[in-house]
């Protein structure tokens, strides 16, 4: 099968892949691992379709996609396959050209560790509440000593202060997604409701194939094999209990949240939600437009997908970085919105799981995604330019 059919084809996800909600595709996917069973045969993954963000209809959805020429769409098949295949590591890829749907993937309908990535539907609750006028980003709010998580958090010095660090939610979501801030994101996090009203804003925008995990706190002392104390936030005390554990219990630990991530996402769940939002489709325009803002000024991951853009190019992205165990890392990601001089868009999610290459692989790999999916825009271009007009029926 290729793009140019406009006829749809249906097919319905098992719960097991990408959770409770059905998606209707646009194509037919072999299993996940066909493509090693294939020999590196071409496999097409399905296309996620576009839901509306309100009530679930009681019939399946059908996608009807423009006409794309089959070299273009082809070729990022076989280079985004080739790049999933060759890459040594745990990796799962998606992009998806948002203004037709198509979609190439590798090992898409898999759950990789999210980690940070997962901050984005914390912001993505966070605007959903103000579109509902249930909260307001100009609300003020503070952190202090108690507020503080683990790893990355520039704004720890802020909240150290005599009287912590006041500011307002806005500021709060801003540092959570352009730095990666996890004490903001958790400050976040429990403004909006906890973890359960994460997962209720993705059940009800029907984003399937995404788990929220407990928050920072829990889910870090989870996979290092360790249950959160408060006093783990306090200096290295964190990493001295960690260190302190048995090297099997943070085997054990670390292998079952790679094989089971309870923040886990699929790459075609995560461009699926991403292409919605930049369509609007998930929240109003003024929010939409804020958020879609707030992530094209992420500082983290520069050298990741962002390093791969040409001139005119833009990127709104959100990175995820896991725990090292014995070189290993959990969780090594980048996604997001890439969005041509021209005006148009693609989602793309790259997640490393698991593995051991050296930082400068991983970026290659994200950078080599980001330059098929450009290569596929201006074939995309040059081969409708060149098509010959549409014949005129004689009567």
């Amino acid at each position: 099968m290729n793009g140019t059919a406009e006829r749809p084809f249906l097919w319905r996800l098992a719960g097991a892949c990408l959770g409770p909600l059905p998606l209707i595709l646009a194509s037919c996917s072999p299993s996940a691992n066909d493509d090693q069973n294939r020999g590196g045969s071409q496999v097409r993954r399905p296309i996620l379709a576009e839901r509306n963000a309100g009530p679930r209809p009681s019939g399946p959805i059908v996608v009807t996609l423009a006409p794309i020429p089959p070299s273009a769409a082809s070729g990022l098949d076989r280079t985004i396959a080739r790049l999933g295949r060759h890459f040594d590591g745990d990796v799962g890829i998606a992009v998806r050209d948002v203004q037709t749907g198509w979609t190439s993937d590798h090992r898409g309908l898999e759950l990789f560790p999210q980690q940070s990535v997962s901050k984005l539907w914390v912001a993505l609750t966070a605007f959903d509440q103000v579109d509902r006028g249930t909260m307001s980003l100009d609300r003020e709010l503070s952190l202090t000593r108690a507020d503080l998580t683990l790893f990355h958090q520039p704004v720890r010095a802020l909240a150290l202060r005599p009287g912590g660090y006041r500011t307002d939610a806005r500021d709060l979501v801003v540092r959570a997604l352009t730095q990666s801030d996890n004490s903001a994101n958790d400050r976040i996090l429990r403004e909006v409701g906890g973890p359960a009203s994460i997962r209720a804003t993705l059940a009800t925008k029907a984003i399937s194939g995404v788990r929220f995990g407990p928050g920072e706190r829990a889910l870090q002392a989870k996979i290092a094999g360790l249950d959160w104390k408060a006093d783990y936030a306090v200096g290295n005390r964190f990493y001295e209990a960690r260190d302190a554990l048995p090297r099997t219990a943070r085997r054990t630990a670390f292998d079952a949240y790679t094989a089971d991530p309870m923040d886990g996402a699929s790459p075609l769940g995560i461009v699926d939600a991403l292409s919605r939002l930049k369509q609007g489709r998930l929240l109003s325009q003024r929010s939409t437009d804020e958020m879609l803002d707030i992530m094209s000024h992420t500082r983290t991951g520069a050298n990741r997908l962002k390093g791969g853009l040409k001139p005119g190019w833009t990127l709104a992205h959100k990175t995820g970085t896991g725990q090292i165990l014995e070189g290993e890392q959990a969780g090594y990601n980048d996604v997001g919105i890439l969005t041509s001089p021209e005006g148009r868009s693609y989602a793309l999610a790259v997640m490393i799981g698991r593995t051991d290459r050296p930082l400068v692989q991983r970026m290659a790999l994200m950078q080599k995604v980001v330059a098929a999916t450009i290569d596929y825009d201006r074939a995309l271009t040059r081969q409708r330019e060149e098509a010959p007009p549409p014949q005129a029926n004689e009567s």
